[in-house]
């Protein structure tokens, strides 16, 4: 897959391919992995262990924590491809490198490779 990477790391896992934005904030339940945002079109799914395909993210830097809580608490998801560049996603990913020594890869795909990814695709991130 042509990408940029933002996080360093690995995985291997199916693909939870998003339809529209996610702010973590309000949008996923660090607890559980579920996506809980009352009017998104996903509301329901998990992402624990998927690979999570979002355009982008969205809301406030307070995405930044839930998404390393959901990580620590083992929750979130296995790594994250992106649409576009999200500052506040990799922040999340670095903060959860840095404190819980648990890595999740964030890319940013080509706008060809990220139009091929579907839903339950098996997808590597990573060397």
């Amino acid at each position: 897959m042509e990408a940029t990477t933002l996080v360093e790391g690995s995985a291997t896992a199916s693909a939870l391919v998003l339809e529209e934005p996610l702010s973590f904030w309000g949008g996923l339940d660090p607890a559980t992995g579920a996506i809980i945002e009352a009017s998104h079109p996903q509301r329901g799914e998990v992402v624990t262990g998927r690979i999570l395909v979002l355009p982008s993210g969205r809301g406030s830097s307070s995405s930044a924590t839930v998404l390393a809580e959901s990580i620590r608490l083992g929750t979130g998801p296995a790594g994250i491809v992106l649409g576009e560049p999200d500052d506040i996603i990799a922040v999340g990913a670095l903060v959860a490198a840095e404190l819980y020594r648990t890595a999740i890869p964030v890319v940013v795909a080509s706008t060809r490779a990220f139009g091929a990814i579907r839903d339950g695709d098996r997808i590597s991130l990573g060397p």
